[in-house]
């Protein structure tokens, strides 16, 4: 079974950047399409960013677009989310997901799941 551990959450700033990633100690990411999820306090599930698995397709979230980037680094076995010009609103537990393939239209799509890495944006 797929694996997922996601690492580089922690406090920052206002306006401030965190690099984010996922990787797996058990399985090649570069054979599913990996996404990342955040869930706030209180909140629903939202999927912030997505990548295919040949990362010939990315999806971003409206409210992450331009200051968010997923990329793959298939020498590290790693997905990166690079986060810039953060704000309390993206306040949050983000966790990586797995599909297959492609970025699918439904979660239930997504079959395994990391343990989340807190971030939090304060002053």
């Amino acid at each position: 079974q797929l694996h997922l551990m996601e690492s580089g959450g922690g406090l920052v700033q206002p306006g401030g950047s965190l690099r984010l990633s996922c990787t797996s100690s058990s399985d090649r990411l570069d054979s599913y399409a990996i996404a990342w999820f955040r869930q706030a306090p209180g909140k629903g599930n939202e999927e912030v960013a997505c990548i295919s698995n040949n990362a010939g397709v990315t999806n971003y979230a409206d409210a992450v677009k331009g200051r968010f980037t997923i990329t793959r680094e298939n020498a590290e076995n790693t997905v990166s989310l690079q986060m810039n010009h953060l704000g309390p609103e993206d306040t949050a537990t983000y966790t990586c997901a797995a599909a297959l393939y492609v970025c699918p239209s439904k979660i239930s799509r997504y079959y395994n799941w990391g343990q989340g890495t807190q971030v939090t944006v304060s002053s």
